[in-house]
């Protein structure tokens, strides 16, 4: 921490200069020294410097009042003071005038390089935060909500700016927690509809006629219950965007009429023989392998490449570390203002926690450990003492070992024998029940009864089908076919 860092000595004695130089230097700081008030000002003006040590009791200008002269040139300067026994009142004055900390003499010199660790610390994440929210405050005019500056999510603000002004149909793959509406809200935000409606529609959460009621509307008379005509989504919709989350969980009797309304632009009402016309852009999301589906049966091709047509990729948190610390000083702000907790700022030890870990559950994942912290943060600084234990004990998931044949391995068979027997044991481990399961792996529900469906796993049969006896365990070998 204190290597390369520009540390200001103001003392009017040579022999505290002498020992702080020295001090330092040997931490492979870079001092710069001034025997007065004013030549420590001096230099403040004509360089910048991480951290400024100066001493109380001094002719001319007073510690005090160079500590006043150094905060008004920089604001985020740490001042650390160096005081005597008999003036300790005076400097606890001081820091509530903006000193960082107080040193007395004599001192130790462990303990000084404690208190300049600190302040350099927190002068850099002062820095820091002050970039992330400007970075934020340049995204937030175009993209709402969606954070990031990797190259990865570089790509994604591309195709977004590209492709909003068009009607096109847009596909967004990504895991769950990635942030798939936010995308679609931004590609509408940008486009020449903004200011008409961006209706979601929660493909997998109604039954077959109820989705399609809420889809295409229904006439009077249509089922026991339609006691009046209703206007479906998509003429809510008109001239506007609608956003079909999890288009793989549409039911496949309903994909043909959707597969008709992206091509023809017109429905039926459920029960009605007029034909209702629409503008709608179309945008579905997916956290599962469409392609998958469709070789399997279970999603229309013709459906498929009608959505197709330009597809945006999300990728998981793991592989955007680089917008970790971005992500969460926004979550900060953002539940710092809902819980009236102002200039939060997370210690340089809980931010290394954050970028270690892998997330799962990406992004919404992060946003409910900051929303945690903020809630549980007794002061200014949230250290990792308020990080959760799942995520400070985190390891980094290593492959058990295997032996590579000599004719080499089937990659695809390989992952799907993997994921075959990870879902197995999970089964096995939440002792059957599917909803568990779902939670063990950090994944949705629906997503776990795709994969089971695609690897023909039999929940029934897996449970309780294998003996703890049968378990290779940690650092065993695994076969591979």
């Amino acid at each position: 921490m204190l290597r390369d860092a520009s540390v200001l000595v103001i003392d009017d004695e040579e022999i505290m200069r002498d020992i702080l130089q020295t001090l330092l230097e040997r931490e492979g700081s870079k001092v710069s020294l001034a025997a007065s008030g004013e030549a420590g000002l001096a230099l403040a003006r004509a360089h910048t410097f991480d951290v400024a040590v100066v001493d109380v009791m001094m002719p001319g200008i007073s510690g005090i009042q160079t500590l006043d002269e150094l905060t008004a040139m920089d604001a985020d300067l740490p001042v650390i003071l160096i005081t005597a026994f008999a003036s300790v009142p005076n400097a606890i004055a001081a820091m509530k005038r903006g000193a960082f900390d107080y040193i007395t003499k004599p001192f130790k010199n462990d303990e000084v390089l404690v208190v300049l660790r600190n302040a350099i610390e927190r002068r850099r994440l002062v820095t820091e935060n002050r970039t992330l929210r400007e970075t934020l405050r340049a995204q937030s005019n175009q993209f709402s909500e969606i954070i990031g500056r990797s190259a990865p999510m570089r790509r994604v603000f591309g195709l977004i700016a590209q492709a909003a002004p068009s009607r096109t149909t847009i596909l967004i793959e990504g895991e769950s927690g990635t942030g798939k509406e936010l995308v679609a809200r931004a590609l509408h935000a940008n486009s020449n509809r903004a200011d008409r409606p961006c209706i979601t529609v929660n493909s997998g959460s109604l039954p077959p006629d109820l989705l399609e009621s809420n889809l295409f509307g229904h006439v009077k008379g249509a089922f026991t219950g339609a006691v009046a005509p209703k206007k479906g989504l998509f003429e809510l919709a008109d001239h506007g965007t609608i956003f079909f989350d999890e288009i793989g969980s549409v039911p496949v009797e309903t994909q043909a009429k959707l597969l008709r309304v992206i091509q023809e632009r017109e429905f039926m009402r459920l029960g009605g023989v007029d034909t209702v016309k629409v503008d709608v852009r179309i945008i579905a999301a997916t956290n599962i392998d469409l392609k998958s589906m469709v070789d399997d049966g279970r999603f229309r091709e013709d459906l498929y490449y009608r959505l197709h047509v330009i597809k945006v990729t999300l990728p998981p948190l793991r592989d955007r570390r680089d917008d970790i610390r971005l992500l969460a000083q926004h979550f900060l702000e953002k539940y710092g203002a809902e819980n009236e907790k102002v200039g939060l700022e997370l210690t340089a030890d809980a931010l290394d926690l954050l970028e270690e870990y892998d997330w799962p559950g990406n992004v919404r994942e992060l946003e409910n450990v900051i929303e945690r912290a903020v809630v549980l943060a007794t002061g200014a600084r949230i250290g990792p003492e308020l990080v959760p234990d799942a995520v400070r004990t985190a390891r980094p998931f290593q492959l058990p070992e295997f032996v590579m044949p000599a004719e080499g391995i089937s990659f695809k068979a390989v992952v799907a024998a993997f994921e075959t027997q990870l879902i197995e044991r999970t089964l096995d481990a939440a002792g059957g029940v599917q909803k568990r399961a779902a939670e063990m792996l950090n994944i949705k529900p629906t997503t776990l009864n795709e994969m089971i469906k695609r690897h023909d796993i039999n929940p029934r049969r897996v449970r309780g089908a294998r003996s703890g006896s049968d378990d290779p365990g940690p650092g065993s070998q695994v076969r591979l076919p």
